[in-house]
């Protein structure tokens, strides 16, 4: 393991917990028929939105799942020292991103709207994007196999 990947792994930890927390509290605020307190006009008119849920399961919920797999990811990584393990959760955060496009988009551009706890979750998400490139810019670098001058033998 190697120090950046370490610190990588360190911030997929501690961005992921960030994500997870946002993410629960909107789901345990949506089965409890509450919408969080907001400092913002928006949250109520995003939260309670058709496109709050995706075949009746609430986005929070899903992107609680979506962090808590990064956060497992990263934590195995650390333990087992398994590249693959990290490599994985940088992927995924390819998903997240485009996820967390598409909803900043909807909150923009149709719903007229924002949720500041769905902005954190996409700055959250963002920066986990950001470091997951990072991470397989890691493992891209050091698979790249040195140029010769010379060419091929015939």
């Amino acid at each position: 393991m190697t120090r950046s990947l370490k610190i990588a792994a360190v911030i997929f930890l501690i961005a992921g917990a960030l994500g997870f927390l946002d993410a629960t509290y909107l789901t345990v605020e949506h089965y409890r028929g509450d919408i969080p307190p907001c400092t913002i006009a928006g949250c109520e008119i995003v939260l309670t939105s058709g496109q709050s849920k995706i075949l009746g399961v609430p986005v929070a919920l899903l992107g609680a799942l979506y962090y808590l797999t990064l956060l497992i990811l990263a934590i195995a990584y650390l333990d087992r020292k398994n590249n693959l393990l990290i490599r994985l959760a940088a992927y995924g955060t390819i998903v997240g991103f485009a996820m967390s496009g598409y909803f900043v988009y909807l909150q923009l551009f149709v719903l007229n709207a924002i949720c500041q706890y769905c902005m954190i979750s996409a700055g959250t998400s963002t920066i986990l994007f950001i470091v997951g490139m990072f991470i397989l810019s890691q493992f891209r670098s050091a698979t790249k196999t040195p140029k010769t001058d010379t060419p091929p033998s015939a």
